[in-house]
């Protein structure tokens, strides 16, 4: 049978998919994704897979795919990122057969990324990525799809949707941001550049980005013209938002785990959905999170989200009747998160400035980061503020800190080069090469002289003659 293509393949093997839940690395699990096709979702991504450890850790497949066979969990594409052609057509002919197509990570902005060269940090090799994409195409049974971040220009980004389409791409979701756009830079993803790329190219397009509820998945799919709409962390905060519901937050956890309990996963993907699903009510119910954070089983998960219920049905009793009041009025229910962005009224551009430097803007103020805060927790003396912190000598080699008692006023690198080279003790950082050497020659003194055995004279007893005699006798 052949191999079937762009609308066809969108139409016949994914049934015409236009509500999609998006690969996430270690959240779009298949626990995570039954619950979704329970409540709308009609195609669903695996997370991420590294395509080089997936080809070479059998573990790595089995725990990720091959762990069981579910006809449930159908449509499924496979996402992979790579950057080699022949290691990503050898992981997609592994996994081809449990899935419907194979997509190439292009969008992934994470400095993860950066360093393993994949996702967005391959949009601008058009040739490695035609290469890419032409394998896969001719050795797969399944079509390749892709997932890609938009240029800032829109031509661009049509010209590199082309390219890809050219090269053997199926189907292409477009996520409507830059790769510099994540986190507090986030922003809004620009429709007009889907919309451009719709236009121009002759496969299916799925849209992603700026989806919150179901009135945002209609109005995408007829602004743009797109065959589907992708959803990540929309669906994160409500695997319902496909029906258009916003259910209370407890009936989606209870059911979500119920399923966990059916498909085991790891403790971690299980944990971070419940902080997203109960985001809201965490931020009422502070020591309930702490609680979340420590406990070490699935049933300690479910006493913690059994007991944020209970705070939440005792807290609408009380409301009945009443005006309701706080921030946070109907934080049990399902709903959008909107991340915050940068401060406003800097005179800095959002676009230009760095993660880091919104790191330390936030160092200045009273709110840290969780993680910092998780280190004030272990260490309540520390201290964040850089005119607090101790200041270091230089060495006077490479700029690290100084060692304080170091003979040589260096780094322990630095100072272990140097006394080696110079036969030196260092105290300070307990180097003592000087000793060791004395000690070395002194103990080869105290030693008798071992006699070298002389050869014995051809003819006397033990000589060659005798030897050569008795090899001949």
């Amino acid at each position: 049978m052949p191999k079937l293509q762009g609308f066809e393949f969108w139409s016949r093997t994914l049934r015409g998919a236009r509500h999609v839940v998006a690969p996430m690395v270690d959240q779009s699990e298949l626990a995570w994704r039954l619950l979704s096709r329970r409540h709308g979702a009609q195609l669903c991504y695996t997370p991420m897979l590294h395509a080089q450890v997936f080809v070479r850790d059998a573990n790595y497949r089995k725990e990720n795919l091959y762990c069981e066979v579910c006809p449930e969990d159908r449509p499924l594409i496979v996402q992979f990122c790579a950057n080699d052609p022949e290691v990503f057509v050898q992981a997609a002919l592994l996994a081809q057969d449990y899935c419907d197509a194979i997509d190439l990570n292009l969008g992934c902005p994470q400095m993860i990324a950066k360093r393993g060269h994949y996702g967005a940090f391959l949009q601008d090799e058009w040739d490695l990525l035609q290469r890419m994409i032409l394998l896969a195409h001719e050795k797969l049974s399944v079509p390749v799809t892709c997932k890609i971040r938009v240029f800032p220009e829109i031509d661009k980004t049509v010209r590199y949707a082309q390219m890809l389409e050219k090269a053997g791409c199926q189907l292409l979701t477009v996520h409507g941001r830059t790769k510099e756009q994540k986190g507090p830079l986030s922003g809004a993803a620009s429709w007009e550049h889907i919309k451009a790329v719709r236009k121009a190219v002759a496969i299916p397009v799925f849209a992603n980005g700026n989806i919150q509820c179901l009135q945002d998945v209609e109005r995408c799919l007829r602004d743009t013209g797109v065959q589907g709409v992708m959803s990540a962390e929309g669906n994160l905060h409500n695997p319902a938002l496909f029906e258009g519901r916003s259910p209370a937050v407890w009936e989606l956890a209870e059911e979500y785990l119920d399923i966990v309990r059916e498909h085991p996963c790891p403790l971690s993907y299980v944990r971070a959905h419940l902080f997203k699903l109960w985001h809201h009510t965490l931020q009422v119910y502070q020591q309930l999170r702490e609680e979340l954070a420590k406990v070490k089983t699935l049933e300690g998960i479910a006493a913690v989200s059994q007991e944020l219920k209970l705070r939440c049905q005792e807290e609408i009793s009380r409301q009945e009747g009443a005006k309701p009041t706080g921030d946070l009025p109907f934080h049990w229910i399902c709903q959008p998160y909107i991340r915050p962005g940068p401060r406003e009224g800097s005179k800095e551009k959002a676009g230009a400035r760095s993660k880091r430097a919104l790191e330390e803007e936030e160092c200045g103020t009273e709110v840290l980061s969780k993680n910092k805060q998780k280190k004030q927790l272990r260490n309540p003396h520390k201290t964040f503020d850089p005119s607090l912190k101790p200041k270091y000598a230089k060495c006077d080699q490479c700029g690290n800190p100084k060692g304080n008692r170091c003979v040589f006023s260096l780094c322990r690198g630095c100072c272990k080069k140097r006394a080696s080279k110079e036969t030196a003790d260092c105290p300070g950082h307990g180097l003592l090469f000087k000793t060791k050497l004395e000690k070395s020659l002194a103990w080869k003194e105290a030693q008798p002289e071992l006699q070298e055995p002389q050869p014995a004279a051809p003819g006397t007893p033990g000589g060659f003659s005798e030897v050569m005699g008795s090899a001949l006798a």
